[in-house]
């Protein structure tokens, strides 16, 4: 329910239009009518949050993009923008696409704000980059903005276990995406390939996969499926001070959020369909 509302800064067109100002590629293109988002703009913007970091620094944090595309899409925003620049033009570009669609007071908008701050409250950063910059930001001190700041905070914050979680299991990226894939039902090879990983990359870490036991002709074996169970405990593990936090209040921001997220879909702010759905079609 979060990840409309949140995760729409990446398809924002007055992301693409602000980033595009300050010298980047702007929106490359649309797929169903949702932009899509400029690579070295998306790696600067997100990455900006921690401050002006290297690319090696962005790669470590995003966790699951090839190095090699990350480290230089870095270096070129950093030769036209600074972090603060691109920072605020990524929270007003979220907070204007959020404010065009759902309206400067969409309905439990406070009430969300007070359960999104109250989840927040006892998280703590250790091991956390992402969450922890989007921390230090504070609050934009708009109402919209706030719910979106507070909210990033938690996607980032899953984010980040979620990282540690599959990382402390022994996998690296390209093993957790083919991994992932397939737990998701999607045959190997079709979402990764957003993440710039090579075809020789991909068949080393497939390799090391069926070498492990993990995964046999193609899909995961019983192994491979508990294993990639565990990283999903282990993540959710992590994130259980957000739900207790919230306690029986959890449906209640559930039930806010969903209207939200969907009205954002409908509007082109963010894609209609996601890797779960992807999954489902191919069942059928």
């Amino acid at each position: 329910m979060l990840e409309p509302v949140t995760g729409q800064v990446y398809f924002a067109r007055e992301c693409h239009e602000a980033y595009q100002a300050l010298g980047f590629g702007g929106s490359p293109g649309s797929r169903a009518g949702v932009a899509s988002p400029d690579g070295s703009a998306y790696f600067t913007s997100r990455g900006s949050v921690m401050g002006r970091v290297p690319g090696e620094v962005v790669a470590a944090a995003f966790g699951v993009f090839n190095p090699e595309v990350v480290v230089p899409a870095v270096a070129f925003g950093w030769s036209v923008t600074d972090a603060a620049t691109i920072c605020e033009a990524r929270t007003k570009g979220a907070i204007a696409q959020l404010s065009r669609i759902l309206g400067d007071e969409p309905q439990g908008l406070g009430e969300a704000r007070t359960l999104l701050e109250r989840a927040v409250e006892p998280l703590r950063p250790e091991g956390k980059p992402l969450f922890s910059g989007l921390r230090s930001l504070g609050l934009p001190g708009d109402p919209v903005g706030d719910v979106w700041r507070l909210g990033d905070m938690l996607r980032e914050y899953r984010g980040d276990a979620h990282i540690a979680a599959w990382t402390s299991a022994g996998f690296d990226a390209t093993e957790i995406g083919l991994l992932t894939e397939l737990y998701w039902g999607l045959p190997m090879r079709t979402y990764i390939r957003t993440r710039a990983w090579s075809g020789a990359q991909l068949d080393a870490a497939e390799e090391r996969l069926i070498g492990r036991g993990l995964v046999a002709d193609g899909a995961l074996t019983d192994q491979g499926r508990s294993e990639r169970e565990a990283v999903e405990v282990a993540t959710d593990r992590q994130c259980r001070p957000i739900v207790d936090a919230l306690g029986d209040d959890l449906q209640t921001l559930i039930e806010t959020l969903r209207p939200w997220g969907q009205a954002i879909r409908d509007s082109g702010g963010y894609p209609a369909a996601g890797p779960h759905d992807l999954a489902k079609d191919a069942e059928r």
